[in-house]
């Protein structure tokens, strides 16, 4: 590893690093080092606080102790270049042992190596929308977080004129992430004021997950940087659409193959897709939580949103929670039309990959799929989606065939987590509830 590692900063000639470490909600936490003591902590491993699994997304802790130092190791393979110094690297690290079983980015990664021992490399991809405002923290505070200022207020989807107006600012988040390697299928604008959406390169393994979650963070400080705020808050208002993280998965054997398409069958889907698709269908509303692990989520999962509200799937239907895109047979894929943009990239695949690999090795046949609008469907006590995070919590904590797929140790740390989340959520009186009772009841 120290090899390694010291080989990958001097590639990039970095004279510092800085250490990153993921907590549960995608955040990169950031040291910056020397690239001596980096190397020096490829060795001896990197003790970091426990306190980001014992604190919520306020930084609020719900559990008293001392918040000793965990042992964590640094990842030579994610060595990349900073993209806001010359001079400067980053490298992901995180918690290993028993502590790191609760780690998102840990289970994301065994379910990896899970399938490629059942002979499948996985390849995958995000595309998260997110809006962008004219406003800064301190704007932001002073407002309240309301009647805020939208970048680009006549943006248009797929709109010229924005790209036209602000093509400098869209050329310098495309070029932030080309030094970090993460590469953008495209950069367009979508429905609302300051929209955008950005599809990301489709990668092997865990470069996928680890991409998404540094564009997530870098594009958020890139344009922090210009004095605008991006939010990938899955639903920021009743009058605006909901920001989607869609995840496209496919899997290959070990001579490079596509393991989902089968050109000689109806729908071009192979035995081993059918499965995948059945242990989604079948899994996916006791999993929720995984991929919609904040209350506001579940703002964009319900009917009118433009979102999926159940366990559904069909052959290039947009309106279903498990889309197959199988245009070409070696690109044939599944998106997975759940995750908000609010997504962890880690935990969506990890729910995508456990529920699909699961459903291969019990062969589970999933129903017919179909081409009709789920949106105006009304969906079965079996497929529908919880309503909201506490129950998606609950189901989530009761499912045996979770503990089985991503331990016990994650799975009764993440819905302790979930449940103090919702549990922050009730307590708080809502402008609807006092516009709609004050006065009157």
């Amino acid at each position: 590893m120290t090899a390694s590692l010291q080989a990958a900063l001097q590639e990039i000639n970095a004279r510092s690093v800085h250490i990153g470490l993921v907590d549960p909600e995608g955040e990169f936490r950031d040291k910056l080092i020397s690239t001596d003591k980096a190397v020096k902590l490829g060795k001896t491993g990197y003790p970091f606080c426990e306190v980001l699994y014992f604190w919520d997304i306020a930084e609020k802790t719900y559990r008293d102790g001392a918040f000793i130092d965990r042992p964590a190791a640094l990842f030579s393979d994610t060595v990349r270049p900073y993209p806001f110094a010359e001079g400067e690297a980053l490298c992901l690290a995180d918690f290993t042992g028993d502590f790191g079983k609760r780690s998102p980015r840990n289970v994301c990664m065994a379910l990896i190596a899970e399938a490629a021992e059942m002979g499948f490399d996985v390849f995958s991809a995000f595309e998260f929308e997110f809006f962008v405002f004219d406003e800064t923290p301190e704007s932001l505070r002073a407002k309240d977080y309301r009647d805020l200022t939208h970048f680009a207020q006549g943006n248009r989807t797929y709109s010229l004129q924005t790209s036209a107006l602000h093509g400098d600012l869209l050329e310098g988040l495309d070029d932030t992430m080309k030094t970090m390697g993460i590469g953008l299928d495209a950069i367009h604008t979508e429905l609302g004021p300051g929209c955008f959406e950005a599809p990301l390169t489709y990668a092997k393994g865990m470069k996928s997950p680890d991409d998404a979650m540094l564009f997530k963070n870098f594009a958020k400080a890139y344009f922090s940087r210009h004095d605008l705020t991006a939010s990938f808050m899955s639903k920021l208002s009743p009058a605006l659409s909901g920001q989607s993280g869609h995840l496209h998965v496919s899997m290959r054997d070990r001579q490079g193959n596509p393991v989902f398409s089968d050109p000689d069958a109806a729908d071009g889907l192979s035995r081993t897709a059918r499965h995948f698709i059945g242990g989604m269908i079948k899994l996916m509303p006791e999993l929720l939580a995984l991929c919609a692990s904040t209350v506001n989520a579940y703002k964009r999962l319900v009917p009118g949103a433009w979102a999926p509200t159940s366990s559904t799937w069909g052959v290039q239907n947009r309106t279903a929670a498990v889309r197959v895109i199988n245009d070409v047979a070696e690109a044939t894929r599944v998106e997975f039309r759940v995750p908000s943009a609010d997504t962890n990239p880690y935990l969506a695949l990890a729910l995508c990959l456990g529920a699909g690999l699961y459903g291969i090795r019990n062969e589970i046949e999933p129903p017919a799929g179909s081409d009709e609008n789920f949106y105006a469907a009304t969906p079965s006590a079996q497929t529908a989606f919880p309503r909201d995070l506490g129950e998606a919590a609950t189901r989530l904590d009761r499912s045996a065939v979770a503990r089985e797929i991503f331990g016990e140790d994650f799975i009764e740390w993440f819905v302790g987590a979930r449940q103090f989340e919702y549990a922050e959520y009730q307590k708080h009186v809502s402008e609807w509830e006092l516009r709609r009772y004050l006065g009157i009841v």
